[in-house]
């Protein structure tokens, strides 16, 4: 594994282009470090994106098992692969393709039906991982522009085994077009139900949000309540919920398309107070331009995963790059801007060569130990093939994380 060392704490200089003081670092991080897990930029590998850990607990010590797929074009994604490390990322076996999330032949005039968006975790009260995505049409070797209806898809591992393709039923003609928990995170509950968000809309409707609770068996995943629909306009509406559970509350951020993130906090994970964009504690907006967000939670504090626009990246697509972090203020739902800190850098000139940029923004985040927590990204460059490195930023605490 080719490993770069990127100490922030010492990085006055990209701190300062990306508009953070070196002395605003925040108080529960003592460092962050990049690392490179696999190579494809070069084109010596694939081009590994959606690299989605999680961590399950094993009599040696726990696993990190980890979903991802090669990408080759714009949404167009071969068939989903897993590794695991029992070295808390050391060191990794060889990815190997989940039989049940590939891409299934046309037998109609809708395209090749494949799976993307899947995101890993383990439920403890099975004893089994619940890989959920959902399905996606390809004709030849391009995303299909107008897709038939979509709607979650999933495979369950477990005792060395995957199960065949699912799909979570919810027979509501609000998700005629598509509903969907893409990206998305989750909660396991203390019965072994499950939280989520879901994004759902119609061929004339923009996508609204929702809080929903799901029962899973180890097997089978199934809808049981929809809570208070979240309505927005602009575009597509919202998209790529993800929702955590901290401190007995719940919160959902929200991918939107009118260059905001939004946040909705909730008592039962169901039915969500109105949401609000994502904002600085002084109450300007950040601009977000249509990519997810995630949560990292510590012990003291909870953190968000995030792109913005600023000044070092304003020519880059979408501004998918670099990454930030920064703790949320949970009494008014915005970010404590002298705590951002950037997660994982861009690589090149954001302005003057905006192309040679690779793209971020597919990520997802992970606590690995009590002292350790992950944010994983497969990057592209769109000019160049869609080529681009699996990276991984390594965020160490100051103080243990005692939600590990």
């Amino acid at each position: 594994m080719n490993r770069r060392r990127f100490i922030q704490q010492t990085s006055a200089g990209l701190l300062a282009a990306n508009g953070v003081s070196a002395q605003s670092a925040a108080p529960l991080i003592n460092s962050i470090e990049k690392f490179t897990l696999k190579r494809g930029r070069d084109g010596s590998g694939p081009s590994w994106f959606h690299p989605r850990p999680c961590l399950v607990p094993g009599k040696d010590g726990p696993v990190v098992f980890m979903t991802m797929q090669e990408i080759r074009g714009s949404d167009f994604f071969l068939p989903v692969h897993w590794m695991e490390s029992r070295d808390l990322g050391k060191t990794w076996s060889e990815p190997q393709p989940v039989p049940s999330l590939g891409r299934n032949s046309a037998t109609d005039d809708r395209g090749d039906e494949s799976v993307c968006d899947v995101v890993p975790q383990f439920h403890p009260q099975s004893g089994s991982i619940l890989a959920l995505g959902h399905n996606v049409f390809y004709k030849d070797k391009s995303f299909d522009r107008k897709q038939p209806p979509r709607c979650p898809v999933y495979a369950v591992y477990k005792d060395g085994q995957w199960s065949e393709r699912k799909r979570l039923i919810w027979d509501d003609p609000r998700g005629a077009t598509i509903y969907t928990n893409n990206c998305g995170q989750r909660e396991v509950l203390e019965d072994g139900s499950i939280a989520l968000v879901m994004s759902f809309g119609t061929k004339t409707t923009s996508r609204s949000a929702a809080g929903v609770r799901c029962s899973f068996d180890g097997e089978t995943l199934s809808i049981l309540k929809v809570g208070r629909e979240i309505k927005h306009a602009a575009g597509r509406g919202l998209l790529e919920p993800s929702l955590v559970r901290y401190r007995g509350k719940f919160y959902a951020t929200l991918r939107a398309e009118d260059n905001r993130g939004y946040v909705a906090a909730s008592d039962d994970g169901l039915d969500f107070a109105e949401k609000q964009p994502w904002c600085w504690d002084d109450g300007t907006p950040l601009e977000m331009s249509t990519t997810q967000q995630h949560w990292l939670p510590h012990s003291e504090a909870l953190h968000l995963v995030y792109t913005r626009k600023d000044l070092s990246n304003e020519k880059v697509i979408r501004w998918r790059s670099p990454l930030f972090i920064a703790q949320v203020d949970l009494k008014t739902l915005r970010l404590i801007r002298d705590t951002e800190r950037v997660v994982i850098p861009m690589s090149g000139d954001g302005v003057n060569a905006a192309d040679e940029v690779p793209l971020m923004g597919n990520f997802q985040t992970l606590n690995v130990s009590a002292n350790e927590s992950w944010v994983t990204d497969g990057e592209m460059l769109p000019k160049h093939g869609f080529k681009g490195d699996l990276v991984q930023g390594k965020v160490r605490w100051s103080r243990p994380n005692g939600l590990v």
